[in-house]
Formats: structure tokens, C-alpha cells, sequence
């Protein structure tokens, strides 16, 4: 039997700061696990709306798969270019028309940048980066009481105390020690009876990725293969893998399904490094390329996971879901991206590095967002409740951020009314789902009902209007273009002093809050990436949306003559939240539209006051 350490000893240890002692801080409403754009969203999303919200981050950016660890582009419902208005609206359009604007450069570090300082900025939300979620603790088996987590650099332990938890961390750790139930692999083609499904079931899983950025230095650049990694002396060897762009590296470059993504991530990620320096010693030393003059500037060291752990919800959706364009009753979120299947060697497997079968926008519900038999637990992301294949879909991240800010807006609505996840998705839905509306958030078959909107109380009327594009159009409660109508007010003539909107009302108002949603062309595609090749694709956007309103003023009618109030310059953003205390007071109110991005003529999508 061991001797106990002497108490002068730890007593000692603990003068110098030697042993770690858990720090508690002060209690929250909700903490997220992972620093994803799931879980990005999703504590922005809580913490504006009233929760004490912490974010845990075992990394030292945010962003996830979009952070300069790891680069890889954020996808979503505008892969499909139809012409229709796909694009993902809410957090996620803020957030990529504020790098639109910022980071012209496609800079991934502005971009780690962007998502540090949009979550800084929300003075309910505390963000712990570098920090690794321990464990959880738990109370009576089906509920999390707190979270231990260590903060590795500063050597802090901290026990993060709360009545809602989000797992958004892709692999799910917390979720799975606190016991949520959870699937690996990939289901028989019987269990949800999908026709893209295998016969028999397997643990197999998508594989991981490593990216990599390149750069033409102008001059011949030489490369020397590193002896241990791979060779593929002949295009044959990296057949049907399009590798005549060099700036930035290849999804490709795809490894790992047959194994386990999460205890064999390092090995994964030693075989992705020996992959990727043989596909540059092929570009480079192998064939005409036309790669003379290209170096290495970046290789990822952190791969790229597309697929783990997949937790069980009250509901799993399912390939059916997706291609009959499912809208649920508790719809939360939506997806459109392709059913993407990949092979599980990835580019061990000589076949096409991957099958697409499109499906129109499709709704995902709340009750695949919890836990089933956690009950006070979240889950968004990659590791919401999907099948194999209809999460071959859903796991791409602009989709995981509206998971995100579903989940967000759902623990605020828990935390007020004292409610566990479950309850809300049966009893609060449509509250949930009025907030998502009014935070910009798209669901299918739904439209804002504008309960509380000062402006339907009143009279609207424009200085012009294009036949069909009307003033009454912005309190349809629809929020972008649908089938032949536009669901916006444009105004004929051109923007400037006599550009306005004018609500009036019998009585004067108290308006603490305007809310206006300007068109920023979601008919388009909008990537976030490195890679040149993508702008030079039919209507992908690459600079501020020229129907997006840079300058506008609020006036109101006092003493006879128009007021300003506020004046707004430099405006990037879709929804433009603008607040007033104390509360204006008054019986008229003017928008006067004076600049656009480029437009001639102003689009206006929605207006609400409260």
C-alpha cells in the first residue's frame, strides 16, 4: 500500500499552483460544448435572447471546420443554383456578409477573427477557448448537472454549472459520457427503409480530410517528397479526382472511414499528411501541370472530420424525409445540400470520390435536436439525429449552423419557461418558431404572423413602388423571393432623399425597437473559401450585394417637419436591428433610403416595430 502524501506537501503544491483546483464560476442558463458554427450559432443565438449563455471551445479559434485550422469551405442549401431563393438567412447570413465585406482578401485567420468578435460582443455569453470539456456531472442519470472542463494553457479548471447543456462538438464526447443515446456507422437499408442504404449494417463512417493552400510565387519553386509519403507517378493513380487548381488543397484528399474518426484521429491524420504531400509531389514532379512556379504555404494539421458519433433524438431523420421535402410541425431548421456520399477509403477507393443525389429544401424538426433520454440535453451539428445517409446531407456546416441557432432560440424559450427540450417541441413550438421568423430564420410553409408589429397596426405608404413589388409586401410575413413573387417593396425610382416608406398611425406609438430586412441577393450563392475557382462559377457573389441598403435615416414628424433621428452609414447587414431609449413617441415615422451597393432602385424585404 502506497504512503499517503504528507498535507505539508499538497498544502505546498497548491501554494505554487501546482495542483489544479476547480474554479466555479457563476451559474448559466446554457452551456454550449464546441465552437463549430453549430455551436457558434447557437450560444449567439441563446445569449440575444436572455440566456447566460457560455461557450466551451477545446480549440484556440472558432469556426470548426471553417477556422484557419482547418479551411474547408462552408457549404449549404445554395450548392443547387435554380434560381430560387436557397440561401440560409439568420447568423449565418450576418456572418458571411460581414466576411464579404471585412475580409475581401478571403483571409483565414480575419475569419477566426470575425467569429472571436461576434461572440465577444454578446455581453451575456462567456467564451472559454482553449478548453477542454472533462466530463460531465450528473444528477439522477437522465440529466447533467455541470460540466468539468480544464483550460489547458492556464492551467484553470472550471465546473460550468447549468439547467441546459448543448453538445455541438461533432463528436458528441460530453453527450456520450452523460450516457445520450448514439449510433456509428452506417444502418441497413431496412431499418428506415432507405433505397441509398447498404444491405447489412457496418460501423464505416465518411472519412476525414486534410486541406492545404498554395500560392505562385512567380518564380520555379522546387518540391522534394518527403520519403514517407505516398507516390502517385501518373494521373491514373488520382483518376477522377480534378486536381488543375493549386491555391487551395482538395477534399479529396479523404481518408479514414474504415476506421474509427475519433480514437484513430492522430493515425488518421498521419496517413492524410502522407497522402497530401504524394498528390503535391504528383502535381509538382509528375506530368505537365503547369505547377512550376507553386509552393506549399499552408498544410492543415488538424483533419477535417466529417463523421462520428450520431445521437438518437425522439426523431432520426431519414432519406425519405429529405427527398419528399418533409415539413414538420415542429420544423426548426431546413437543409438542401445533396445526399453526398463518399466512399470510406476515400482516396484508397479508385471510383469517383463521390455520389450526389439531389433533394429539394427539406425541414429538420426540433425533436431531432435533444436528446432522447437526456433530458436536459441539446445536440446540433454533425452530430444531430440523422441516418447515415440522410446526415450525408445534413452534415455540411451552413445546415449545421441553423441547427445551431434552432437549438439557441429553443434553450432561451426552455430557460424562461423553466422547460426541458422535449416539452418545448410539443408545447412551445410555435412561440420558438415566431422567434426564429423574426431573427431571419427561413421555414419551409411558414410565414410571420407579426403578433406585436407596430407597423400592421398602421398605415404604409411608399414615394414609388414597381407594379407588384408594393409597400404591403413587407408585412406578408414571408422574407424572401417565393415562386412568382418577390415578397419586398422596391421602389421605382432611384435611392436618395425621395426614396422613403412612411408609416402612420391614428394615435402616437412608443418604438423602442425598428427591425428592417434588406434584400442581400439570396437567389446567389455565397462561399466562404480560399479557392479561386468558386468565384468564377454563375452567380456566386464576391463583393457586397449591390440590392443590399448601405445608408438610410429614421425620421419622425415633429412640429410640423421631418425629424432625424438616426442616421445609418456603411450598412452590411441583411437584418438591421436598430433600438432607440428612450423610446421615440410618436404618430409618423419615415425611412428614407439614400444609398444602396450598387443598385439603382431600393429593395426593402420586411419591416417590424415594437
Amino acid at each position: 500500500m502506497k504512503d499517503e502524501i504528507p498535507m505539508s506537501d499538497i498544502d505546498r503544491a497548491r501554494k505554487n499552483n501546482i495542483l489544479i483546483e476547480p474554479e466555479i464560476p457563476k451559474g448559466y442558463d446554457l452551456v454550449v460544448i464546441g465552437g463549430g458554427m453549430a455551436g457558434v450559432c447557437a450560444a449567439i443565438a441563446a445569449a440575444r435572447h436572455g440566456c447566460r449563455t457560455a461557450l466551451v471551445q477545446d480549440r484556440p479559434v472558432l469556426g470548426g471546420n471553417s477556422s484557419s485550422e482547418i479551411r474547408m469551405h462552408i457549404c449549404g442549401a445554395d450548392y443547387i443554383f435554380d434560381g430560387m431563393a436557397r440561401r440560409e438567412t439568420g447568423i449565418i447570413e450576418e456572418l458571411r456578409l460581414a466576411d464579404l465585406a471585412r475580409n475581401p482578401q478571403r483571409s483565414p485567420s480575419m475569419w477566426d477573427m470575425l467569429l472571436y468578435e461576434s461572440v465577444k460582443a454578446e455581453p451575456r455569453l462567456e467564451l472559454y477557448l482553449n478548453t477542454l470539456a472533462l466530463e460531465p456531472i450528473m444528477e439522477n442519470g437522465r440529466r447533467i448537472k455541470a460540466v468539468r472542463a480544464r483550460q489547458m494553457a492556464s492551467e484553470r479548471e472550471f465546473i460550468l454549472q447549468a439547467d441546459l447543456f448543448a453538445d455541438c462538438s461533432g463528436d458528441g464526447q460530453i453527450a456520450a459520457q452523460a450516457g445520450a443515446d448514439f449510433v456509428i456507422g452506417r444502418e441497413s437499408a431496412a431499418v428506415y427503409g432507405e433505397s441509398l442504404a447498404n444491405e447489412t449494417e457496418d460501423r464505416y463512417t465518411l472519412g476525414s480530410s486534410l486541406m492545404f493552400m498554395a500560392h505562385d510565387m512567380g518564380s520555379p519553386m522546387p518540391f522534394v517528397k518527403p520519403a514517407w509519403a505516398y507516390s502517385y507517378p501518373s494521373d491514373e493513380a488520382l483518376q477522377h479526382r480534378e486536381h488543375g487548381y493549386y491555391r487551395y488543397g482538395y477534399w479529396w484528399i479523404e481518408w479514414g472511414g474504415q476506421f474509427d474518426t475519433i480514437k484513430d484521429n492522430e493515425a488518421i491524420k498521419d496517413e492524410l499528411l502522407k497522402i497530401l504531400y504524394g498528390v503535391w509531389d504528383h502535381i509538382k514532379n509528375h506530368g505537365r501541370h503547369g505547377a512550376e512556379n507553386w509552393a506549399l504555404e499552408w498544410v492543415g494539421m488538424v483533419p477535417g472530420k466529417r463523421e462520428s458519433r450520431r445521437f438518437m433524438g425522439d426523431y432520426v431523420l431519414r432519406q425519405s424525409d429529405l427527398e419528399e421535402g418533409c415539413i414538420f410541425e415542429d420544423e426548426v431548421a431546413y437543409g438542401g445540400w445533396p445526399i453526398d456520399i463518399h466512399p470510406i477509403e476515400g482516396i484508397g477507393n479508385s471510383s469517383r470520390p463521390c455520389t450526389h443525389t439531389t433533394v429539394p429544401l427539406y425541414s429538420i424538426p426540433l425533436r431531432s435536436l435533444y436528446s432522447r433520454n437526456i433530458e436536459n440535453l441539446f445536440i446540433a451539428g454533425r452530430n444531430a439525429s440523422a441516418s447515415h445517409i440522410a446526415f450525408a446531407s445534413t452534415r455540411v456546416m451552413a445546415t449545421c449552423a441553423l441547427m445551431g441557432q434552432a437549438v439557441g432560440t429553443a434553450a432561451a424559450v426552455c430557460s424562461r419557461e423553466r422547460l426541458i427540450p422535449r416539452q418545448a417541441a410539443a408545447d412551445k413550438i410555435e412561440a420558438i418558431q415566431e422567434m426564429l421568423l423574426k431573427d431571419d430564420v427561413y421555414l419551409l410553409g411558414h410565414r410571420d404572423t407579426g403578433r406585436g408589429n407596430l407597423a400592421r397596426q398602421g398605415s404604409l405608404k411608399a414615394s414609388s413602388s414597381v407594379a407588384g413589388c408594393e409597400a404591403a409586401n413587407l408585412l406578408d410575413g414571408i422574407n424572401r423571393p417565393q415562386g412568382e413573387s418577390s415578397h419586398s417593396w422596391k421602389s421605382s425610382n432611384p435611392a436618395g432623399e425621395d426614396t422613403w416608406l412612411e408609416i402612420s398611425w391614428k394615435e402616437k406609438q412608443r418604438i423602442g425597437r425598428l427591425q428592417l430586412l434588406f434584400d442581400s441577393h439570396l437567389e446567389e450563392r455565397l462561399f466562404l473559401t480560399q479557392e479561386s475557382f468558386f468565384y468564377q462559377r454563375d452567380h456566386v457573389i464576391t463583393r457586397i450585394p449591390e440590392r443590399l441598403v448601405k445608408a438610410f435615416k429614421i425620421q419622425v414628424f415633429t412640429d410640423g417637419d421631418w425629424q432625424t433621428v438616426r442616421s445609418v452609414k456603411n450598412n452590411i447587414r441583411r437584418r438591421c436591428v436598430e433600438e432607440f431609449s428612450p423610446m421615440l413617441h410618436t404618430d409618423r415615422i419615415r425611412l428614407v433610403f439614400t444609398e444602396t451597393w450598387g443598385s439603382r432602385v431600393v429593395t426593402l424585404v420586411s419591416l417590424d416595430m415594437r
